[in-house]
């Protein structure tokens, strides 16, 4: 006996077939230079992870979208994935502001444990449903210290006055700046190595990876290190591309940003201890400011200009006795 198939079971069967020898196609974007190890990190740990089911393509040095759009363009579906700064969230979801306070995580460790547990449970579901993206890592990129070419060290807030820190775009960029003492400068990560060399900014604030990867170590001969920002990466995919893989694919993925996370966070702890030692012994002032001091001038900003309204109830206290 011979079987056909009627017109829209055929019609199925195709497109069953079509869509078994697809595979997703996750488009990432970050200002995160070509040559740096965080890129290669990223497509080893997370695109390679993924295997044949998906095709991960990523584009750095802000070459896709420039620095501070790419939470727009995911939310406009132009992009599937990006690496987000918790400031992108401040407009959108207010009670992000905590994260983005400075001297909130002790240390690595301490900003590791409070991610692993569940204080921001209730954040995270927030920048899901009003924000429509969904945090999958907080991958560790290095503590933000400041780097400036000076003539003597910069050891409280009030030795920062008049002193021009670059800080990304962004108001809650800014008031961090503002927050430590300095006069801040809104410049792109990309144009950070120009504006230090021609003298439009004084300093810049990053971590030793990417003062290395970025080559800022060529035109400042200063890093105090305050670690006023412990920083973490939000590795992030639009909720609607989330929303579209089957359970099996979101497992894969999850699992891979948090294979990405373990390895960037051991790569980026490595980093840190290494390239400080290079540093000093080829000349760099490297020293530790007074951060007390430090600690209380950000505290005084914040409340003066009631930039802790917005902050969950307790949550703050929470995060910074966690663990003790």
């Amino acid at each position: 006996m011979r079987f056909t198939l009627t017109g829209s079971v055929a019609a199925l069967a195709l497109t069953a077939s079509m869509a078994m020898g697809q595979s997703v196609e996750l488009i990432y974007s970050d200002t995160v230079a070509e040559g740096d190890i965080r890129t290669a990190t990223l497509r080893s740990a997370f695109g390679e992870c993924l295997g044949d089911g998906f095709t991960f393509q990523s584009y750095h040095g802000a070459t896709l979208f420039a620095q501070g759009t790419e939470l727009t363009a995911m939310q406009r579906g132009n992009l599937d994935m990006g690496n987000l700064a918790i400031f992108d969230f401040y407009n959108q979801v207010p009670s992000t502001k905590v994260l983005g306070a400075p001297f909130l995580f002790r240390d690595y460790e301490h900003m590791r444990a409070v991610y692993n547990s569940d204080l921001l449970d209730d954040m995270l579901a927030e920048i899901e449903s009003e924000v429509g993206v969904k945090i999958l890592a907080f991958p560790y990129i290095g503590a933000r210290h400041l780097g400036y070419k000076g003539d003597a060290p910069i050891m409280t807030p009030a030795d920062l006055n008049g002193v021009k820190l670059r800080m990304p775009p962004g108001e809650g960029w800014q008031l961090v700046g503002r927050a430590m003492g300095a006069t801040t400068v809104p410049v792109p990560f990309t144009e950070v190595y120009t504006a230090l060399q021609t003298g439009a900014i004084d300093g810049q604030d990053n971590g030793f990876p990417a003062t290395r990867s970025m080559k800022f170590d060529e035109v400042i001969n200063h890093i105090g290190k305050t670690a006023h920002l412990v920083a973490s990466n939000l590795f992030t995919i639009s909720l609607d591309k989330w929303n579209s893989l089957t359970p099996d694919q979101q497992a894969t993925v999850q699992g891979c940003a948090d294979n990405f996370e373990a390895a960037l966070d051991q790569i980026t702890l490595t980093q840190e201890a290494e390239l400080e030692a290079d540093m000093a012994a080829n000349g760099m002032v490297i020293y530790t400011p007074d951060l007390d001091a430090f600690v209380a001038n950000v505290k005084a900003v914040y409340a003066a200009e009631g930039q802790d309204a917005d902050w969950p109830d307790g949550l703050f206290d929470a995060i910074v006795s966690y663990g003790r």
